[in-house]
C-alpha cells in the first residue's frame, strides 16, 4: 500500500480555503436565487442547461449528466418544475423509450427575471473582488482541475463497475 502524501501546511490552508469558499458561495447563490426569484439554485441550472441546448431540449440522460443530478433528483426537481409550466417531460420522436426535457417559454421567462441577480450576486462575490489578472489565472487554475476530474472521470467509465 503506497504511503500518505499528507498535505503540508500551504497545500492544508490552501484546500480548507477553497472548501470554506465554495460552501460560502454556493450558499450566497442559493439565498440570492430564493430571495429574488424562488429558485432553487439546483433549479435554476437546470433552466441554465436547458435554455442553451437545441431547441432548448435535452434528454433526460443528457441533463442528469451536465448537472450531475440523480436519476431520483433530477425526477423530482423536473416534477415541481414542470408543475410551475416551466419545462415538459416528452417522448423522443424517433425512440420513444427516451425521455426528452423541454423548457418552456414561461420557463425561459422565469430564467430571463432571475438571471440579472444570479449574475449580479456571481459578479459581486467572484470577479469584483479579483483583477483582470487573477481572474486568468483562477481560469488557468480550474481549467486544470477541471481537466484532470474528467479525466479521471472517463478512466473509471471506461474501467467498468468495480
Amino acid at each position: 500500500m503506497p504511503e500518505t502524501r499528507w498535505l503540508d501546511d500551504e497545500e492544508q490552508g490552501t484546500w480548507r480555503a477553497y472548501i470554506w469558499t465554495n460552501h460560502l458561495l454556493w450558499e450566497a447563490l442559493e439565498r440570492q436565487l430564493q430571495k429574488d426569484s424562488g429558485i432553487p439554485h439546483a433549479y435554476y441550472i437546470m433552466l441554465v442547461c436547458l435554455s442553451e441546448s437545441p431547441d432548448r431540449t435535452m434528454t433526460m440522460t443528457q441533463l442528469a449528466s451536465v448537472t450531475q443530478f440523480s436519476a431520483s433528483r433530477l425526477s423530482h426537481a423536473m416534477a415541481r418544475l414542470e408543475e410551475k409550466g416551466w419545462v415538459r417531460r416528452i417522448k423522443h420522436e424517433e425512440d420513444r423509450r427516451t425521455t426528452m426535457a423541454k423548457l418552456t417559454d414561461e420557463g425561459f421567462s422565469a430564467l430571463e427575471s432571475a438571471a440579472p441577480g444570479h449574475v449580479g450576486e456571481v459578479r459581486r462575490r467572484v470577479f469584483d473582488p479579483l483583477s483582470r489578472e487573477q481572474i486568468r489565472q483562477f481560469h488557468d487554475i480550474l481549467s486544470t482541475i477541471l481537466s484532470g476530474l474528467e479525466s479521471a472521470e472517463e478512466s473509471e467509465e471506461d474501467a467498468g463497475p468495480a
